[in-house]
């Protein structure tokens, strides 16, 4: 049977990526996604996992939510979070991904920290597709995932000599 990809076989290489170059392909990953599996810690110590579609400015992720979800509860008692961002995987070689690790903040939308990342979000489709007026901007309040880490996973690394697995933390 032929080896599709002989640079996966072996050991793992061990050297890691320029942060110019790591930081560009978490970005490409970050822009050209939009579903993130959100993790919370409910209040009796459990995980609690929930996708939602996010937005990018930089590093940071950000989501609507509402102020009485289950994530957002979580979220104010205890604002530590992790965000997995994964690419769609046809095989070893496609596994591309992140992990988030960081605090969460919720700004109400008359906050003017908010203001920026509204300006990200593409919030008319939505109110096109449920027959709102896109002059009338949300009123929903916005969640900011900020990472202290950032554990970057790309199998096709492996081919140019490099880790798959990458840590990025802010300088």
């Amino acid at each position: 049977m032929p080896i599709t990809n002989p640079w996966l076989a072996g050991p793992s290489p061990d050297r890691d990526l320029p942060r110019e170059q790591l930081e560009e392909r978490i970005l490409n990953l970050l822009s050209t996604h939009n579903l993130a599996v959100i993790a919370t810690v409910n209040r009796n110590g459990s995980p609690a996992a929930t996708p939602v579609r996010y937005f990018s400015l930089g590093f940071e992720i950000f989501y609507t939510s509402w102020n009485t979800s289950v994530k957002s509860g979580n979220l104010r008692r205890d604002p530590r979070v992790s965000a997995g961002i994964a690419a769609p995987l046809v095989g070893q070689a496609s596994s591309r991904g992140a992990q988030l690790f960081g605090t969460a903040r919720t700004l109400e939308r008359g906050d003017p920290e908010v203001e920026p990342y509204w300006d990200a979000v593409r919030w008319q489709a939505d109110h096109v597709e449920r027959g709102k007026p896109v002059d009338e901007p949300p009123m929903d309040p916005l969640t900011i995932i900020t990472p202290t880490r950032i554990l970057y996973t790309e199998q096709w690394l492996r081919r140019t000599g490099y880790r798959p697995r990458q840590t990025w933390r802010p300088e």
